[in-house]
């Protein structure tokens, strides 16, 4: 009788599976386990690059929950993220009229044509502070992996 070994993910696999990023007080910040499961093709962009990583080498019917530091997942919060704007600055990037809170997500134009974006910490009449960083960067996470099927 032989045996075949079940598939693996692979760095340019097609997955279905469901996947659960929390924090460690387990809030949930994406969940897929009460929904319909994920279809994800390794090595897209559709997931982070330090989550693709933590899938590789998962067998299929896996059910795995691994613990994410910083560095594994949204990595280290970093300070010189947190800048200065001008009101100028902000102004160009605003819609005509656009009044914001702190907590707001800007989203600025970059001098080679992409967008970025940072959240309003502080707004006073010289300019206005933003954090540049990934909302959950510097956090450790739980991510919850159960993979139902490769290709």
């Amino acid at each position: 009788m032989t045996t075949s070994a079940l598939p693996v993910v692979t760095s340019d696999a097609y997955l279905t599976l469901h996947y659960r990023l929390a924090t460690l007080d387990g809030d949930d910040i994406i969940s897929t386990f009460d929904e319909s499961p994920a279809t994800l093709q390794m090595g897209t962009g559709q997931l982070a690059p330090e989550l693709e990583a933590s899938l590789l080498g998962l067998a299929e019917g896996s059910h795995t929950k691994q613990e994410l530091t910083p560095e594994k997942a949204y990595g280290p919060r970093n300070p010189d993220l947190v800048q200065r704007v001008t009101l100028a600055t902000l102004k160009e990037n605003s819609a005509s009229g656009e009044q914001y809170v702190i907590g707001d997500l800007v989203e600025f134009a970059a001098p080679s044509g992409g967008r970025f974006a940072g959240i309003l910490r502080a707004i006073d009449e010289e300019g206005a502070l933003f954090d540049f960083n990934h909302p959950l960067a510097g956090q450790t996470l739980m991510f919850e992996t159960r993979i139902i099927g490769i290709l």
